[in-house]
C-alpha cells in the first residue's frame, strides 16, 4: 500500500474514532448579524418596530406591550421567575432577554417558532400574555394615521398582521450586546479576562463540559435537552397557572391535559416522547443580568445553577453526570460567566407612541 493511502486511512481512522467531545464547537465573537432577504433591515423599519414594541395597543386591554415583560433596563427580561401575563391570568414560564435574538435558530423555550417574524405575534395573541385578537390588532394599529403612514412608506402598503411581525422583528435584531471580555480575549486581548476567570474559561472548555451545549457565538447550540429542572411549585400550586398549563396542553392536543402537573417542554411541539421536559439550551451571554434562571425561574442565582449541573442535573435525566468540581472551580467558573459573558448594556430611547 502506497504511503499517501495509508495517511488517507489513518486519517478517516482518526475522524471514526477520536472522541466527538475532542471537535465540540469553540466559543466565536460577534461577526455579522443575520438577517433574512425578505425582511431586510432599514431604519424607518426598526423606527416603527420600536414604535410597536412599546406600544400598548399590542395587548387586549391596553395594558401591556413587549417591553412589559421585555425590559430594556433588565436586560430585556423582567427579573421575575413565572413572567407578567394578561390581568385575571398567569404564564407558565420564565422571560426570555431578548438580546441578541438576531442569532437564535428557534424561539420560545419549546421551539415553536422557527423565526423572529413567526415569533412576533405569538405573544400578542396569547390568551395568558397580550390577548389580541389579530384582526382587531389590524384595525385598532390602522386607526392611527401616523402608524397607516409610516407603514405606507416603509412596506408600500397597508397595515397587516405580517408587517407588524416584520418591524417587530427588525427591531428586535437590533438588540445586540456586542464586546464580551470573551469576545475581546478570543481576539487576543490576553489582557480582557483576568486570572480567575480565565481558570473559569479552561473548566468551561474541559473538566466542566460546558462548551458541549454551550457553544458558538450565542454559547448555545440551539438544541433541546431535558435536564429535569426542578418544577416551580407555582407551576404545580397556583391554580391560575395550572389553568394555563392546561390550556397550552389542550391546544397542543395533549389528551391527558387535566392530569398535568409538569411542564411537558418540547414534547408539545413535536409529540416525540424523547422531548419530554427538553428545553431549548438558553444563551450565557449577559447572564449576570438575567437571573433567575432555566426554563420556570426556579433558580434564583448561578451559584444554584452550578450545583444543579455539577451534581448531575435533575434526578433520572439521561443527559448530564456529576462533574466532581470543587469549590474553588465552581467559583472559577462563576466568575467567568458574569466577568467574561457580560457585553456592552444595549441603550434603548424609549420612544414616542403616536
Amino acid at each position: 500500500m502506497c504511503r499517501r493511502n495509508k495517511i488517507i486511512i489513518g486519517l478517516v481512522f482518526a475522524l471514526v474514532f477520536i472522541p466527538a467531545t475532542l471537535f465540540a464547537a469553540h466559543i466565536e465573537y460577534f461577526k455579522s448579524i443575520p438577517v433574512p432577504a425578505d425582511n431586510p433591515q432599514t431604519p424607518e423599519k426598526i423606527e416603527l418596530g420600536k414604535q410597536l414594541f412599546f406600544d400598548r395597543r399590542l395587548s387586549g386591554d391596553g395594558t401591556m406591550s413587549c417591553a412589559t415583560c421585555h425590559v430594556p433596563e433588565q436586560a430585556f427580561a423582567d427579573g421575575l421567575d413565572i413572567s407578567m401575563s394578561y390581568p385575571t391570568t398567569k404564564n407558565w414560564r420564565n422571560t426570555p432577554t431578548l438580546l441578541n435574538v438576531a442569532f437564535y435558530k428557534s424561539f420560545f423555550f419549546d421551539g415553536r417558532a422557527a423565526t423572529l417574524e413567526e415569533q412576533a405575534l405569538f405573544p400578542v395573541m396569547s390568551a395568558f400574555e397580550m390577548n389580541k385578537n389579530l384582526d382587531y390588532l389590524e384595525e385598532h394599529i390602522r386607526s392611527v394615521p401616523s402608524y397607516v403612514a409610516d407603514f405606507k412608506k416603509v412596506f408600500g402598503g397597508d397595515v397587516t398582521r405580517g408587517r407588524i411581525a416584520m418591524a417587530l422583528a427588525a427591531f428586535q435584531r437590533t438588540l445586540i450586546s456586542m464586546n464580551a471580555p470573551i469576545d475581546k480575549y478570543l481576539k487576543g486581548d490576553t489582557k480582557a479576562l483576568s486570572a480567575e476567570a480565565k481558570k473559569g474559561y479552561e473548566l468551561f472548555k474541559g473538566k466542566a463540559r460546558c462548551i458541549k451545549c454551550h457553544d458558538g457565538v450565542l454559547l448555545s447550540d440551539s438544541r433541546f435537552h431535558a435536564l429535569n429542572v426542578p418544577e416551580n411549585p407555582a407551576f404545580v400550586n397556583d391554580p391560575d397557572v395550572k389553568a394555563t398549563r392546561r390550556f397550552v396542553a389542550k391546544v397542543y392536543h395533549y389528551a391527558d391535559y387535566k392530569k398535568l402537573n409538569e411542564d411537558p417542554g418540547r414534547f408539545l411541539v413535536t409529540n416525540n416522547k424523547k422531548d419530554w421536559r427538553a428545553f431549548r439550551t438558553p444563551t450565557l451571554r449577559n447572564i449576570a443580568q438575567t437571573a433567575p434562571y432555566m426554563h420556570n425561574g426556579i433558580f434564583k442565582t448561578l451559584d444554584e445553577v452550578i450545583d444543579f449541573l455539577n451534581n448531575g442535573g435533575g434526578k433520572g435525566n439521561k443527559v448530564l453526570t456529576p462533574l466532581g468540581l470543587t469549590s474553588e472551580e465552581k467559583k472559577y467558573i462563576k466568575t467567568f460567566l458574569i466577568e467574561g459573558l457580560t457585553g456592552d448594556k444595549v441603550k434603548i430611547k424609549h420612544p414616542d407612541i403616536p
